[in-house]
């Protein structure tokens, strides 16, 4: 086991100076002691050294020699992607590394390890390391991520298009994964023989060449591969493809020829086997002539300058050959060989040579000094700096290198220099007018610095124009670096250490709220919790993602505002739990808007008096569930308002029914399918069970008599049933069918539950299985009403045609309105297709298509239909115009009422547009004066309402219109109580005509009228006088209240006893109002009667509270006031904590005890009032107490006198002797000190000597 051993400065410093004997001796004090002291060899075992070449190696000895090699599994690959083919360009801000979080997820996914870095030309190096199968995928994914996509098509054969997806698409992934590219072929429906590939360049050149070889292979025609030395490549090819590209043409054949970048010599042809061949001839006729006249020279060519001879995609060895028809091999770029060889005829290649020398020397290089952390200014924001002067020239390279002090710069000799001057000037600039400083704080704080989205640090560095790189987490640095503009630096230095103090001081705590109350918190768009935040600033509170369902919320800040805030959030919560509680009232229909008001008034009255919230369904949803939702008491009170609400507008019933709570569940059945058939068959009676758990057995059923009583029935069968045995069936039948099945009015579904007493439940609207039709029952009546029920499936299914006569003139009745009619007919009768002749056709024949019991069933109602046509007749009902709205209802609502219950037709007269003659009206539809024109008792057009259909449903259609006539009515009403009825901005009035839908018409004060009007329905005007006249009783009653209330008593008291009567915070005279239930009043300051006191209600009740305030009086008359001396040492003991003790006191002797401010002139005298008997007995037991006390305080004090607090300031503080050695270096005379703050004396662990040039300049994330 090894030790790390550390030199204190104490002992360093004795070493710098060198120990002698006796100093020796002193530190290690015994010779037992120096054994122990290990030598410098022991503590510090040198490396082992290489041995020399040649000689033969032995395992050196040392404490080295156990560490044996290992041989990495793992592999490391680099690549460059330029500026212009990055996708995301921007990293200069916290919070928006997009590309970083790309290369966290990948090497999650891949399990490669990636690292970016941002050279100074704003180019992205890449190094992906890891296993060989990781770092393929892994760069396959970060060159479709991060690098812009080029395209190419290719185009082969489509026959051939499998064998390059290959078996199960293993030979597509191969040639992604090896090229890095995406290929795309085209579906075996899709015409198209182009693949479409997406990649990098050099990717797309690699696939398109592999695609092209797999094509070839599986060519009908003829396919020759030659092996060519691939040397010889660039001469058979020709410069720009010339040559190779001359022979397809002659030859009509394909070649393909590597690129560069594949280390292939085989050369593919294909074409006719004859063409085939003479290209063959001619590509070896090329090779063997070259292979004898060529010869070869190598140079030494600098690896920075090849990238010159290459020139942009190669053009510049292109020209080359071209020009001297001498090829020019480049070393790969991964290579770090530095020899460029020439290939051609000898007598060329001199010209050659002087052209390679030409292009790899036609640029220079230099550099500029520049501290390494002002490159980041030089370049600027998304370099713009850098880009003013690269824009001038941008044939000049300019490199950063992180670490290093200075730039490098290739490029052209004159513009070289000329870009060389510029950022000299631009360093100059920055040195004298820019700084830099460093500061340590914990890893753990950083994020909290940066803030979310970076808010925090962008906020810093805009207000202090000064830039922050706070270290990423994977680097687990403390150190903080700041630079930019000297003041801004120390501003943002002060600031940054401030937050890092208040964090140090922090607490961080976790509550568990429920995830379902976290938006109410939140609020709408962030209100609530914006206000809690207001509160408390300095409190940071996150609530967890909502897709997390999460409870947990983080609270952060200083420890006493953090449990502040806590309990703060965990009233709200407690407040929330209790409000949370949720009622459902079933309500019938059609008595929803009677629950909303008119204007929403009654549901709003009851939302706020009841403190709850109500929610009612969608008037297009067929659910009548109101849903109340608050304080569990709160619900009650509503819900039973509502069904009050309910019960006084409608005859309903609500009987309750004792049910064993264990059968409530299969009484309800799956998602209530069961109880809801009961209530649809009932007709639609509300049945209610108790909660799940509640262990009551009372089932409650609401609504018309006759249906709660057969509700009822039912339900005590099914629940007997129950008890005795139950069985459960299922069978299918088509969703179409199931109308028929049921018949109308239920009556063939009830013929066969009377058969067989089985109940048959069908899907509603919101089932998943819309075919499923349940039979409940005993087993026996399940197996016969199932049997009953196939048989009429079966029914259904044998489909039949048949036609019957309609006379044409009925034919529109059928087909109007989009065929409505029909569509009726087709739902009630399992889908019957019914088909009318074409318009225009004389023939009165109708053919039905559909199941032979439903066609039988769709005829009979057809011939009922055309029977109530034949004997149809049409009618007038006279009402005048004005009152057309008010019957037709709500969007029509009412006469649409009229027209279903009553199967007729109405038709409502256009509206006059002219004003007729004006005329008396009275409220009842009748006129007086005389009409200009005609006769009198002949009614106007425009009065005349028309209604269609059998003679005796249109005499009660017209009965039910005319119901609905408003009539107006006169009540007597003694004018003083008219503002009383009217109420407080007109809500009295206004709640009785919203209850007994009148209109209530009240005369204007000027009048002074004693009569009010009520207008509306007959049936409703009734209730509404009753109603008005009970409302005038009942203010009345209150009027002679008020009388009797408004009597007055005043008394007379002194006004020294007013403030106890009056009591502590009110509390007496407050106790005295309740109890006697009157208005107590007190002189004001300013009244001259300072001793009257008003009292105001009954007059029995005046007189009683005119006693008990004289008895308080007549005892406050007897007390007495007694000053005593009580040391002012023992009075915050005899007060006690926040005046408990004294207060007790107080109500044990039934005294009151003053004790003097501070400031008076006696501090120690104290004043005792109350009754003689019980001050003397305060004052004895407040002197004992004073005795009691005083000794304890002498006591102390005479402690306190003594003791002193020890100083810890002379303890002699232990020296540190460090770690000791033997026989160290610098004991010796000879050897020097080692400097502790030299790299090289004391390198890092793991790191080299010198700061060493990484390829790809500084980390960015």
């Amino acid at each position: 086991m090894s030790s790390v051993a550390v030199l204190t400065p104490e002992s360093f410093a004795e070493h710098r100076s060198g120990l002698n004997e006796q100093q020796a001796k002193a530190n290690v004090g015994s010779e037992d002691e120096t054994d122990l002291v290990p030598t410098y060899k022991e503590a510090f075992p040198p490396l082992p050294e290489k041995a020399a070449s040649g000689e033969t190696t032995t395992e050196p000895s040392g404490a080295w020699t156990k560490i044996r090699p290992l041989k990495s599994s793992l592999i490391t690959q680099v690549f460059h992607v330029p500026l212009e083919e990055r996708k995301y360009k921007e990293m200069n801000q916290f919070g928006e590394g997009e590309q970083a979080k790309i290369c966290l997820d990948i090497m999650q996914k891949t399990g490669a390890h990636i690292e970016l870095s941002l050279a100074k030309d704003q180019g992205l190096s890449i190094m992906v390391s890891g296993k060989l199968e990781a770092v393929m995928k892994a760069r396959k994914e970060i060159v479709a991520k991060l690098q812009t996509q080029a395209s190419a098509t290719v185009a082969i054969p489509k026959e051939h298009h499998r064998f390059v997806i290959g078996k199960s698409g293993e030979k597509l992934q191969e040639l992604e994964l090896k090229t890095a590219t995406k290929i795309q072929i085209p579906r075996p429906e899709d015409p198209s023989n182009q693949i479409k590939i997406t990649g990098t360049k050099e990717g797309i050149e690699k696939a398109r060449h592999e695609i092209l070889l797999i094509s070839a292979e599986q060519d009908k025609r003829a396919v020759e591969r030659i092996n060519i030395e691939k040397v010889y490549h660039p001469f058979i090819a020709g410069p720009f493809n010339k040559i190779s590209g001359e022979m397809m043409q002659e030859t009509g054949t394909r070649i393909n020829i590597p690129p560069p970048s594949v280390f292939k010599n085989e050369i593919v042809i294909t074409g006719e086997k004859e063409q085939v061949a003479q290209a063959v001839t001619r590509i070896k006729r090329i090779y063997e002539d070259k292979k004898k006249k060529t010869t070869t020279i190598a140079v030494e060519v600098k690896k920075s300058q090849h990238k010159y001879v290459i020139g942009p995609k190669g053009n510049s060895l292109q020209e080359i050959l071209e020009r001297t028809g001498v090829s020019v091999e480049i070393p790969p770029s991964d290579s770090n060989s530095e020899t460029v060889i020439l290939r051609g005829e000898p007598d060329k290649l001199g010209q050659a040579l002087t052209e390679v020398y030409a292009k790899a020397n036609s640029f220079t290089v230099a550099s500029v000094t520049a501290p390494s952390w002002l490159h980041r200014f030089i370049i600027g924001k998304k370099g713009q700096n850098l880009s003013r002067i690269t824009q001038q020239m941008p044939k000049v390279y300019i490199e950063f290198t992180d670490g290093e002090d200075k730039i490098c710069l290739e490029g052209p000799t004159k513009e070289v220099k000329l870009v060389q001057e510029q950022i000299e000037i631009v360093v100059q600039d920055l040195v004298n007018r820019m700084d830099y400083t460093e500061l340590t704080v914990d890893p753990k704080f950083h994020r909290h610095l940066i803030g979310k989205n970076g808010t925090n640090i962008n906020r810093i560095k805009d207000q202090y124009k000064v830039l922050v790189r706070i270290p990423p987490d994977n680097e687990k640095s403390n150190l903080i670096r700041i630079e930019g503009d000297p003041q801004g630096v120390q501003d943002a230095k002060k600031e940054l250490l401030e937050l890092a103090s208040r964090m140090e001081n922090e607490r961080t705590k976790d509550l568990i709220i429920e995830h379902r109350f976290h938006r109410t918190i939140i609020g709408q768009k962030g209100e609530k919790v914006k206000e809690i935040r207001d509160k408390f600033p300095e409190v940071i509170i996150n609530f967890p993602d909502p897709s997390q369902k999460s409870d947990i919320v983080q609270l952060r800040g200083p420890k006493n505002e953090v449990e502040k805030c806590a309990k703060f959030l965990q009233k709200i919560v407690a407040e929330l739990v209790e409000n949370s509680y949720s009622v459902s009232v079933p309500i019938f229909k059609q008595f929803h808007k009677n629950i909303i008001g008119k204007g929403g008034a009654n549901i709003k009255k009851i939302r706020e008096e009841t403190n709850t919230k109500i929610d009612l369904p969608a008037e297009n949803s067929n659910s009548e569930m109101i849903i109340i939702t608050g304080k569990k008491a709160n619900c009650e009170v509503a819900r039973t308002r509502i069904l009050a609400i309910q019960k006084e507008l409608a005859n309903i019933t609500e009987v309750e029914v004792c049910i064993p709570a264990k059968l409530h569940n299969s009484l309800i059945g799956a998602k209530g399918r069961f109880v809801r058939s009961i209530m649809e068959e009932c007709g639609g009676v509300h049945i209610h069970f108790p909660t799940e758990g509640s262990g009551s057995d009372t089932v409650t059923i609401r609504g018309s008599t006759e249906e709660v009583d057969k509700a009822k029935k039912q339900l005590l069968h099914l629940a007997e049933e129950k008890q005795i045995k139950n069985h459960t069936s299922e069978l299918r039948a088509k969703p179409e069918y199931h109308k028929f099945l049921i018949g109308r009015g239920g009556a063939n579904i009830r013929k066969v539950r009377d058969n067989t007493g089985a109940r048959i439940i069908f899907p509603t609207a919101d089932d998943k299985e819309q075919e499923l039709i349940t039979i409940v029952g005993t087993e026996e009546a399940v197996k016969e009403a199932q049997k009953e029920l196939e048989i009429l499936i079966k029914n259904l299914d044998n489909v039949i045609e048949d036609a019957m006569t309609v006379d044409p003139k009925h034919h529109r009745y059928f087909v109007i309105r989009r065929g409505q009619v029909l569509r009726d007919i087709a739902d009630e009768y399992g889908g019957v297709m019914v088909s009318f002749p074409r318009t225009g056709t004389q023939s009165d024949k109708v053919t039905l298509k559909g199941a032979k019991d439903c066609v039988e069933a769709a005829k009979k109602r057809m011939q009922e239909i055309v029977e109530d046509l034949e004997a149809q007749v049409t009618i007038e009902c006279v009402i005048q115009q004005k009152f057309h709205r008010m019957v037709m209802g709500a969007k029509g609502l009412k006469v649409q009422q009229i027209t279903k219950d009553h199967n007729v037709q109405i038709k409502f007269p256009e509206r006059e547009e002219t004003p007729a003659p004006e005329q008396q009206v009275h409220e009842n539809g009748e006129t007086n004066g005389e009409v200009k024109e005609g006769d009198p008792s002949v009614p106007r057009k425009n009065d005349i309402i028309i209604i269609s259909g059998r003679k005796e449903r249109c005499e009660s259609a017209r009965e039910a219109l005319l119901a609905l006539v408003p009539v107006t009515i006169e009540v007597e009403v003694p004018f003083d109580l008219h503002r009383y009825i009217i109420g407080q901005k007109g809500s009295g009035i206004r709640k009785m005509m919203e209850e007994y839908e009148v209109n209530i018409a009240v005369p204007p004060p000027e009048e002074q009228s004693d009569t009010i009007k009520i207008t509306g329905l007959a049936s409703h005007l009734n209730r509404a006088r009753e109603g008005l006249n009970e409302r005038v009783k009942e203010l009345q009653m209150e009027q002679e209240d008020r009388t009797l209330r408004s009597f007055k008593l005043t008394i007379a008291v002194d006004p020294r006893y007013h403030p106890k009567i009056i009591g502590r915070k009110g509390a007496v005279i407050t106790q005295i109002r309740i109890d006697h239930d009157v208005n107590v009043q007190f002189p004001d300051k300013n009244d001259e009667n300072q001793d009257q006191i008003s009292i105001t209600g009954y007059e029995k009740n005046t007189e009683t509270a005119k006693e008990a305030i004289m008895k308080i009086v007549s005892e406050l008359e007897e007390m007495v006031s007694e000053d005593i001396t009580l040391n002012h040492r023992v009075h915050a003991r005899i007060i006690g904590a926040r005046g408990k003790a004294i207060r007790k006191i107080m109500e044990d002797f039934k005294v009151d005890i003053r004790f003097p401010q501070s400031g008076a002139e006696d501090l120690d005298r104290v004043t005792v009032t109350g009754l003689p008997e019980n001050v003397d007995e305060a004052i004895d037991h407040l002197l004992n107490l004073e005795e009691e006390y005083m000794s304890d305080v002498v006591e102390n004090e005479a402690m306190q006198a003594y003791m002193k607090p020890a100083s810890r300031m002379d303890e002699p503080k232990a020296s540190s002797k460090g770690f000791v050695v033997r026989d160290a270096p610098w004991t010796s005379s000879t050897e020097k000190a080692p400097d502790m703050s030299s790299s090289e004396d004391f390198p890092s662990f793991g790191a080299p000597v010198a700061p060493k040039t990484s390829p790809w300049g500084p980390k960015r994330f």
